[in-house]
């Protein structure tokens, strides 16, 4: 914060340099462009737009488009209104504005400048500009379209679902990376290069000029606290996909907090809760957690039929009949498939003629995975059989020691900044003993409802509440890559929302008829307006 404070004094002393003679020919005093956000609600009154878009300034992203607004405005009000002008004021990262300030002389200000849309580049320009800061605004601090990107939550949400996740509920993050292009994740469409600025050097973390413009975790008040059970969408652990594959929780992940990879779960576990996992079921303070209608759970089986099939589509086919349409794979050695399934779509199966067996795949109690959490030898966890773990609540002391220390470890180093360090059976935090630990912020456990194709909490472990993006509300698009034609639309899924009881229900229809009757009224209004006319 310091450094940034520094910045902005940097930056209001560039501002004066660059417009103190503008001031003076407005009318106003030099001085005046000195005074940090007394001068911009001055620069307000100079360009004829309202006070409240100082405020703009103060958000972070939308800060920076309102810059190249604000250039156009200083210099359509010295008269300079012209295409050639605009391009210069947009290109010349506002220095064109500074040349002005120094040739002033030849300037007249045109005071009371009509607003009114005209035809030129410049009112184009700042037309447009606005409009993006309006949409990034929504899209930062109100709702954000999302795409699921993996099958890990099917049948409950499906690969090629559109949402709409809402920054409302739980709090609005405020962006922690404040230069970075709007309504942009962490690459720019087409040519994949970063969307933003930070340095990928992680032992220059702290010291890279590029990082001095990261803002500090803050979060607006939200509506609601995360239920337990609730879809989450949030920022992974591990920087991209691919990381999380390989997770190891001693390396250190460079990328910002806002901008790690997406990802979409549901949150079984919440702070203050022991889990445990039990043949692939969630046990929360040793009950088993009871899923709303909606929740349709995928198990891994191996399936046999009775014939071999002249191809894998045939098989597949067979398969679909039951809605059994992921992770189809074949074993030409053993001639057996396996597949991704709910309990419901496996109960019908078992009752085709062709299908000989299908199995439930399960991993045995104390079979270790050196890829589930905590990645110790001395835990014998895997995917089925997980636990018991207690997941931090904010405020909390626990008592630490080298055996429960892994479970924690990236929590105090990682998520919460302290430096850590082993020395026999003593445990050293900032180079202090530690007997005991108090966590800072909540944290939350995420798994898929596709438990057996699913790379969650188990593998990679807590999601501090500072890696929370949204709540999924809406579906408001379904696109079926498998479907043909107008099949590639599952319709019945379009406008459902992704929480509530019973069996989604789309709202498409009720849409169509508000968006008819809207329509209708605004062609009745025109014929209206010109009869009067």
């Amino acid at each position: 914060m310091t450094r940034f404070f520094l910045l902005f004094l940097i930056f209001q002393f560039v501002h004066f340099l660059a417009t103190f003679k503008l001031y003076v020919k407005a009318g106003r005093k030099s001085w005046e462009a000195l005074i940090p956000i007394y001068n911009a609600i001055i620069l307000m009154q100079i360009i004829n737009r309202p006070k409240w878009w100082v405020f703009l300034f103060f958000i972070p992203i939308i800060n920076l488009i309102m810059f190249p607004v604000v250039w156009v405005e200083t210099i359509r009000s010295f008269g300079k209104n012209s295409t050639k002008d605009t391009l210069l004021a947009v290109l010349s990262l506002g220095f064109y504005v500074a040349y002005m300030n120094y040739n002033s002389d030849k300037l007249e200000y045109v005071k009371g400048r009509n607003l009114s849309p005209k035809a030129g580049l410049g009112e184009t320009v700042s037309s447009l500009l606005f409009a993006i800061i309006v949409a990034t605004i929504v899209h930062t601090y109100i709702i954000q379209p999302f795409t699921i990107p993996s099958s890990s939550m099917e049948k409950s949400l499906l690969v090629g679902d559109f949402l709409f996740v809402s920054k409302l509920h739980y709090g609005a993050r405020v962006p922690m990376t404040t230069i970075a292009l709007p309504m942009v994740h962490d690459s720019i469409p087409l040519i994949k290069n970063k969307s933003y600025l930070f340095s990928d050097d992680f032992s220059k973390k702290e010291t890279s000029i590029l990082n001095m413009f990261q803002l500090p975790y803050l979060r607006l008040p939200g509506v609601q606290k995360i239920e337990r059970n609730d879809i989450v969408v949030f920022n992974q652990p591990a920087d991209t996909l691919r990381d999380m594959d390989n997770f190891s929780p001693d390396r250190n992940y460079y990328k910002p907090i806002d901008k790690k990879t997406n990802l979409v779960k549901r949150c079984v576990g919440i702070p203050g809760d022991t889990l445990e996992v039990r043949n692939g079921y969630v046990f929360i303070d040793g009950k088993q957690t009871k899923l709303s209608d909606r929740t349709k759970l995928q198990f891994s089986y191996t399936i046999k039929f009775k014939a071999q099939f002249s191809s894998y589509e045939e098989a597949s086919n067979i398969l679909k009949l039951y809605d059994i349409t992921d992770g189809i794979a074949y074993d030409s050695k053993s001639g057996e498939y396996f597949v991704q399934a709910t309990e419901e779509s496996v109960a019908n199966a078992r009752n085709n003629p062709y299908i000989e067996s299908l199995e439930l795949r399960k991993n045995n109690k104390g079979d270790r995975d050196s890829k589930i959490l905590p990645h110790d030898k001395n835990y014998n966890w895997n995917a089925d059989f997980f636990g018991p773990i207690y997941i931090p609540e904010k405020g909390k002391t626990i008592d630490i020691n080298v055996n429960i220390l892994p479970l924690y470890k990236r929590l105090i180093t990682e998520y919460e900044g302290h430096q850590l360090s082993v020395r026999g059976n003593q445990i050293f935090i900032d180079n202090n003993l530690a007997t005991n630990y108090t966590f800072k912020q909540d944290y939350y456990w995420m798994m898929g409802d596709n438990r057996d194709n699913s790379i969650d909490a188990r593998f990679w472990g807590f999601v501090p509440f500072d890696h929370v993006v949204g709540k999924p509300i809406f579906i408001w698009l379904s696109w079926n890559t498998d479907g043909k034609g107008i099949n590639k639309i599952r319709w019945n899924r379009m406008f459902t929302t992704v929480g509530g009881i019973g069996e989604p229900r789309s709202y498409l229809v009720y849409f169509v008829i508000v968006l008819i009757i809207c329509s209708a009224y605004n062609r009745y209004r025109k014929i209206r307006d010109v009869k009067k006319e």
